[in-house]
């Protein structure tokens, strides 16, 4: 493997890019993101952050954005961050190490259960607690539902709580999901938040779909009848550090096909196609709507091209892959694990983004190419990690 960090290589045809190291990108993007949200942590500096489900991939990048930030500012604007964690999935090692160095505050708790008492105050919350794998919801699919609704429910009455008691309340964030739209008709491609959704309610993906469908009206409605600051985002097939290449999403799957050096697996025909934003475009955008959202408002956050097949997506990664590392694997089509494993799996996924573009100011920037090539370099330092 080339651990170099001066040598340089071509990728798909582009103009010649230094190897970076898997630190080397992780900086790089949290300068990104930090340049992309002067305002929105401006805004939030001073006050406290609680982020659920903060040791999974969205928090990766949720929890280091803030961290980063904070090393920068005087002690008085440090934005202070507790993470609510039942460690389902797991602990990994960045999010211990943050917890060590008194980076955060961590509380273990699930957030099927009511909040404990004495827990504080918060001007903002992000529930990002949930599972988001199609492996690994279909495994856990009463958690995934609890975390969805009742922990979403269990926190809404918490924020009602704290705003009747005259405490300010910032903002708060409901991270929902592109599959709230199912599989959209044609003519709703690319799909505006006004499209209703095509979505089975009693499918193998039913409990994720529909949890998370229940989760906006929750949201919605708090929004409404108790005029809180309530927002949500529906991301569209995030990807980049952060997620685990045991995920069993496509490319965690297609980056751990590469690094056991065999050939990269398909488990359907390739023809499905998707629009793949990187996470550090992703957190901008989620960090915008938390601050700046209108609420009870839904926001698309992803990218609106290209849209591409998971074959070409495969393709794609195989050359990447060559160019780092010397990837000599084929594109191979393999039979689906288990009977259901496609059923109300969407032909098509991509998103407008012109609300969150006009509203929030949120632009994704980082190219495909670009995102896939930070992924696996930041993946061929991060080969180990748990199966759940």
């Amino acid at each position: 493997m080339v651990t170099s960090a001066n040598l340089s290589r071509s990728i798909c045809g582009a103009t010649e890019l230094p190897l970076e190291t898997a630190d080397e990108v992780v900086t790089r993007d949290l300068e990104y993101m930090r340049a992309q949200l002067p305002a929105e942590f401006s805004l939030m500096a001073g006050k406290s952050l609680l982020i659920t489900g903060g040791a999974g991939f969205l928090g990766y990048y949720l929890i280091q954005a803030i961290v980063f930030w904070n090393r920068t500012v005087e002690e008085a604007r440090r934005i202070r961050i507790t993470v609510c964690e039942n460690y389902m999935r797991g602990a990994p090692t960045w999010f211990l190490s943050l917890e060590a160095a008194q980076e955060m505050r961590v509380m273990r708790h699930d957030v099927g259960e009511p909040l404990p008492a004495g827990i504080g105050a918060f001007q903002f919350i992000i529930h990002a607690a949930g599972i988001a794998s199609p492996t690994y919801y279909r495994a856990h699919p009463l958690e995934t539902m609890d975390a969805n609704v009742t922990g979403l429910r269990h926190l809404l009455d918490y924020w009602r709580r704290q705003r009747d008691e005259g405490r300010e309340v910032g903002g708060f964030l409901f991270l929902s999901s592109s599959e709230i739209y199912g599989d959209p008709e044609p003519g709703w491609i690319p799909t505006p938040e006004s499209y209703r959704g095509n979505v089975s309610c009693t499918g193998p993906r039913a409990c994720y779909d529909e949890s998370k469908r229940f989760g906006e009206t929750l949201c919605v409605t708090y929004a409404r009848h108790y005029q809180l600051p309530v927002r949500i985002v529906r991301p569209f097939n995030n990807y980049g550090p952060g997620l685990k290449i045991t995920d069993r999403r496509v490319i965690s799957d297609f980056a751990r096909d590469v690094f056991a050096n065999r050939d990269i697996a398909l488990y359907s025909d390739g023809l499905p196609t998707r629009t793949f934003c990187y996470i550090a475009d992703a957190i901008a955008g989620y960090y915008k709507i938390l601050v700046c959202g209108r609420d009870g408002e839904a926001y698309n956050i992803g990218t609106d091209g290209p849209e591409i097949s998971m074959l070409d997506l495969a393709r794609r990664m195989a050359g990447i892959a060559s160019e780092l590392f010397g990837y000599k694997g084929q594109v191979v089509h393999r039979q689906v694990p288990t009977m259901d494993y496609l059923t109300d799996n969407p032909s098509r996924r991509c998103p407008m983004i012109a609300k969150a573009r006009t509203e929030v100011g949120y632009n994704p920037g980082v190219s495909l190419e670009d995102g896939l090539r930070r992924s696996l370099i930041w993946y061929s330092a991060h080969l180990e990690a748990e199966e759940k």
